[in-house]
């Protein structure tokens, strides 16, 4: 089979007991980066030497039918350098052909910072939507932070210290400066760092420079918050970005709870 595992996003005693017994019987395993997770079995007391297979972006594709097929008679564990593979890390496209060809897929579960953020970040935790990294191009990412203005469940981001001012600038010119948010920086580690606040006032925070691996969550708009008018302007951002028509006026429609029917009208009719 394939079997996700989980490893800790910073912490080394959030290791599990099962993660520890799986590495010590592991024949192979598929790592994002073999270095780190060679040093990772070392840091864990790991005795027994797996064979490493790198598995990253670069060369999910070309690999993952060989692994797959190899899945087939013996068991490859995937992992990726923190949390969990598959999430915003390589591995889906494993899991995707493995489903594919009827090979088993398991996972142990473990530390995620997607959840680990959104409990300790004080915002609504009953709906939210994981949408990885913005857009490193900031055309791009203006769009797309503009196609989820309406959304009214909780938001969480990845980003990286060099981008954070610039994302959180672009949050606060799309959602509003006092949509409530949270920069979680370096969880679960000596440093880490919660910050709370108004998308302006944690982006003039960071112009001043943030490290570590960071979380952004913020909170969804309001339901009274998008009028017809900025509804439209919430689709044609999306339809920019690349969703189909239909697709972008179904979820703002959702979002908003205003009529598919007549956004897709307005829509069509904007375009003339």
């Amino acid at each position: 089979m394939i079997l996700l595992a989980a490893t800790p996003i910073g912490n080394l005693g959030d290791a599990s007991a099962r993660l520890r017994s799986t590495f010590e019987e592991a024949t192979v395993v598929a790592a994002e980066d073999t270095r780190h997770t060679a040093q990772l079995l070392r840091l864990l007391g790991i005795e027994n030497r797996p064979e490493l297979i790198a598995l990253h972006d670069h060369n999910e594709h070309e690999r993952a039918a060989a692994l797959v097929e190899r899945a087939q008679t013996e068991d490859i564990v995937l992992v990726s350098d923190a949390g969990m593979p598959t999430v915003s890390d390589p591995g889906f496209r494993v899991v995707q052909l493995a489903a594919e060809r009827g090979v088993p897929v398991s996972a142990i579960p473990g530390p995620s910072a997607v959840i680990t953020a959104l409990a300790v970040a004080g915002l609504p935790t009953d709906r939210f939507a994981f949408e990885g990294f913005l857009p490193r191009k900031s055309g791009e990412r203006v769009r797309a932070v503009r196609a989820l203005a309406a959304e009214r469940r909780t938001l969480v981001f990845f980003e990286s210290p060099s981008r954070l001012a610039a994302s959180l600038g672009d949050l606060a010119d799309a959602f509003g400066d006092d949509r409530a948010a949270a920069v979680c920086r370096e969880l679960t580690k000596l440093h880490e760092e919660v910050r709370r606040g108004g998308l302006r006032e944690l982006a003039a925070w960071a112009a001043d420079g943030v490290r570590g691996e960071i979380v952004v969550v913020v909170s969804g708009a309001a339901s009274s918050a998008a009028s017809p008018e900025s509804a439209l302007v919430e689709v044609q951002a999306r339809v920019q970005a690349g969703e189909r028509l239909k697709d972008a006026t179904r979820a703002v429609a959702e979002a908003t709870g205003l009529s598919s029917r007549e956004l897709y009208a307005a829509a069509l009719a904007s375009r003339r």
